[in-house]
């Protein structure tokens, strides 16, 4: 604004610019008074010295307090009879030479890419996962292993065992992938990184199988959804117990269970279908049936949908782990 009275000032008298401008005539004088006038800074007097400064410096650098906060070093030193300055004062010594930051090693965890895996049919994309069944005493255990297609959401292996062991987790995924014709190159199979999934066995096991592996992120709790979806459903089933009295009862439970799930269980992620009519290929049938006798409690009362024939739940085209965001480009 001041630039803006100068400029205006030629042209006219300082008063008639300073009006026009509404800038107090006073104002402008003080600023041409002080514009290279260069500031000396006063140092408070109640700071340290350059050589105290260096001194705090040296003591917060020691061998002995390198890895210690400024809070620590200041109560150790108080602790023994030494006042070197305030906690606040080390800090700004430190935010001076540019050492405010974490001073201590820390651990650095690596960076790990988020598994973006897409499943277009049966047999592409497998989850797997163990999760824990209570025994008949306390901290006892009964660990079950399941491995879910997640476009279809049909379990395709279960196995109840006493212990998680990856030897277990090899023999469930081989018997599996035989049974289902599993050929080198057509599946993924997702899961989280417990020790039986990231074992030696289970890679080597894959990679003969011509399968490939896939992991969560760590500290990532939904990147194995569909096998926590699973066994929620699992847990939230009316008849599971409480506890089961013997690997035995645990595994006729689990063998109805899936049974259930498989062939009885409308799945609201695959349009109320069933995950074996899904998995083996029954679906259009069953969609175009659903349309016709919707279509027939159109016809005998249209009022009641107002004019718009409805339609049964779609079957999604594809199921994801993780999909990826798209952005938007006008």
């Amino acid at each position: 604004m001041m630039l803006a009275v100068e400029s205006l000032a030629k042209e006219v008298r300082m008063k008639k610019a300073c009006e026009v401008l509404g800038i107090p005539r006073a104002s402008y004088y003080y600023y041409r008074k002080n514009i290279h006038r260069k500031r000396v800074p006063v140092k408070p007097p109640l700071a340290l010295s350059s050589p105290e400064e260096q001194g705090v410096l040296d003591t917060l650098h020691s061998e002995r307090f390198c890895d210690k906060s400024p809070r620590e070093v200041y109560a150790t030193l108080l602790d023994e009879g030494i006042y070197l300055c305030s906690i606040r004062t080390m800090y700004r010594i430190l935010e001076k030479h540019h050492e405010v930051r974490e001073r201590r090693n820390q651990l650095r965890h690596p960076s790990y890419q988020k598994p973006e895996l897409l499943a277009t049919a049966p047999n592409q994309v497998w989850s797997w996962d163990i999760t824990k069944l209570k025994g008949p005493t306390k901290w006892s255990y009964f660990y079950l292993y399941v491995i879910l297609d997640i476009f279809s959401r049909y379990v395709v292996g279960w196995m109840v065992a006493h212990r998680e062991q990856a030897a277990l987790a090899e023999r469930l995924i081989s018997e599996t992938a035989q049974k289902q014709g599993i050929q080198p190159g057509q599946l993924i199979i997702h899961a989280d990184r417990g020790s039986s999934m990231t074992s030696k066995p289970v890679a080597f096991l894959l990679s003969d199988l011509g399968i490939t592996k896939s992991h969560s992120r760590p500290y990532v709790n939904n990147d194995n959804p569909y096998s926590e979806s699973q066994f929620k459903t699992l847990k939230y089933h009316p008849d599971f117990p409480g506890y089961f009295v013997s690997i035995e009862s645990s595994r006729v439970f689990c063998k109805d269970f899936f049974t259930w799930y498989n062939t009885e269980h409308y799945h609201s992620g695959i349009g109320l279908l069933t995950p074996e009519t899904v998995h083996y290929g029954r679906t259009d049938h069953i969609v175009k049936e659903r349309s016709r006798v919707l279509k027939i409690a159109f016809e005998n009362h249209p009022e009641r949908f107002k004019g718009k024939i409805p339609e049964p739940p779609q079957m999604p085209l594809a199921a994801w782990i993780n999909q990826p965001i798209q952005e938007n480009t006008l």
